[in-house]
């Protein structure tokens, strides 16, 4: 085969697109652009073992699979614009590459608070350098932590803080409980309980207005006019898709890039999205499109593009079964560990627990129309293996209707 295939994006979900196209038989050019200047390494650590400082960057470093040595990488160059009817994508350098194949992996950027007051003190985590920045901050005697966000990360950092003998640290959200929106009431008062217990504090039900202090923040006001003393804040409030470079193109950007039902991008057979910024349509859950930041997203997608996209170039149209993963996700926090299969957020209406009870080890399972569609098991590692013994069943499951 002959000609380029550009994958957008120099994360996970280009790395692994990258192995897949040559898994599927590519055997043309393959280049990567990314932003960030390191090749991809493995993020979930940022907010645990990098920011604890128990884990360098050399153990976070993905090593690239021997078919794929010979890929191009374009590091620390930014994707401006594509022009999709004459296959050609921009760089910040004022370069132009042509392709025959794209591969959309831009993944998602934090999204930021957008209230009055100064901005220095205010951290992200996503990359290497955020975790890098806000370690040096969390280590610095006596701070006052606040975090924004009550979801995955905003838990994972509260529990790294404590862990590290930060002297406070307070976790805000405008809703009533620590990752009620994923996981449901039940887990998450059992969650609240145990971060509680560690010494994390929670103000739930009120949001932020603004931020006190001069150059530098110096307390958080919430919205019911409390004001929290803070050192430096962690703020994790959701992500934004990196879509802007394929504006103009006719595209759903709306959330993501919308994609059918092989991940083709405007029903472009050159054109996929994989990893975080795709949303696509999962035959397993009625459909219905929708974007899955989890880490096992950009492989299971980087694999069904890369075969749709291989046989596309090499002249076999042929349709791929529709693109069916079954979501999985971890979060490790204090001393205990998340772990889920299946959509638990489409059964949170009908929480059953299927073993154990919240105060220790517990599996729980999500129904819809008294089908089970997710289970999550919150405990210790060996508890987490509860919920692999469902995977199967989950996965041989018939597709909701929409």
């Amino acid at each position: 085969m002959t000609g380029r295939i550009v994958v957008a994006g120099a994360s996970m979900g280009g790395l692994r697109a990258a192995e897949q196209l040559r898994a599927a038989g590519w055997t043309g050019a393959i280049t990567v652009v990314g932003d960030e200047p390191h090749m991809p390494y493995n993020r979930p650590p940022l907010s645990k073992e990098v920011l604890a400082g128990k884990a360098p960057f050399e153990s976070l470093a993905f090593t690239p699979k021997a078919a794929a040595s010979d890929v191009e990488w374009r590091l620390g160059t930014k994707l401006v614009a594509a022009r999709l009817d004459e296959r050609i994508v921009e760089l910040d350098d004022g370069g132009t590459i042509e392709y025959d194949g794209l591969v959309a992996a831009t993944g998602m950027r934090p999204r930021r608070l957008q209230c009055p007051g100064p901005f220095a003190g205010r951290h992200t985590v996503r990359t290497l350098a955020d975790a890098q920045g806000l370690r040096d901050e969390l280590t610095r005697p006596g701070v006052r932590v606040v975090v924004v966000g009550a979801g995955f990360i905003g838990c994972e950092v509260a529990a790294t803080a404590v862990g590290l003998g930060v002297r406070e640290v307070t976790v805000v959200d405008p809703l009533a409980l620590p990752m009620v929106a994923p996981l449901g009431e039940l887990l998450g008062r059992a969650l609240l309980k145990r971060h509680q217990e560690r010494g994390v504090r929670f103000a739930l039900g009120a949001g932020v207005a603004a931020f006190e202090g001069g150059e530098r923040v110096s307390g958080v006001v919430l919205s019911d006019g409390t004001v929290l003393p803070a050192d430096l804040v962690v703020e994790s409030v959701g992500s934004i898709a990196n879509v802007e470079w394929l504006e103009g193109n006719g595209l759903d950007l709306s959330d993501g890039v919308l994609t059918d039902a092989q991940l083709r991008v405007g029903g472009r057979p050159e054109a996929f999205a994989v990893g975080d910024v795709a949303r696509f349509p999962n035959a397993r859950y009625g459909g219905i499109p929708r974007r899955v930041e989890h880490w096992s997203i950009p492989t299971d997608t980087a694999k069904h593009a890369a075969k749709a996209l291989v046989a596309h170039l090499a002249g076999r149209d042929e349709e791929l079964a529709a693109f069916a993963p079954l979501p999985t996700f971890w979060s490790d926090q204090h001393e205990f560990r998340l772990q889920s299969f299946g959509a638990p957020a489409l059964g949170k209406d009908d929480v059953r627990i299927l073993d154990g009870d919240p105060e220790g080890d517990v599996l729980v399972g999500y129904h819809t129309a008294g089908r089970l569609v997710g289970v999550v098991a919150l405990g210790s590692r060996a508890a987490a293996m509860g919920a692999v013994r469902y995977r199967a069943q989950l996965q041989q499951q018939p597709a909701l209707t929409a």
